[in-house]
């Protein structure tokens, strides 16, 4: 496979797992913290970061809106919940078992 091809099936991908994640906005970023060490937020870095990288103008608000598909404000508004005492408790044992 050629530079060009695989960048195209990566972008693809990207795509793909970015439009996945607007439409299940019942999936906090806890959880995904959680189970996959990352997170929208993190997503949104390092677009920041490779958009940065290409001499790109973009801030972490920006990013955030590509990320999430409206202004995190408003995701928040509408879709962040609460994290539980579970969620809460599920996530030190992550951090702690990086340490």
């Amino acid at each position: 496979m050629n530079s060009n091809s695989q960048i195209e099936l990566e972008a693809a991908a990207f795509r793909q797992l970015i439009s996945h994640l607007q439409k299940h906005t019942e999936v906090q970023n806890i959880d995904l913290m959680i189970l996959a060490d990352f997170c929208r937020n993190c997503l949104a870095k390092w677009y920041m970061a490779a958009a940065a990288e290409r001499g790109i103008d973009m801030d972490y608000e920006q990013a955030r809106e590509v990320i999430y598909g409206m202004p995190y404000s408003e995701w928040k508004d509408k879709f962040q919940t609460e994290a539980t005492t579970e969620q809460l408790a599920a996530y030190a044992r992550k951090q702690e078992s990086k340490s």
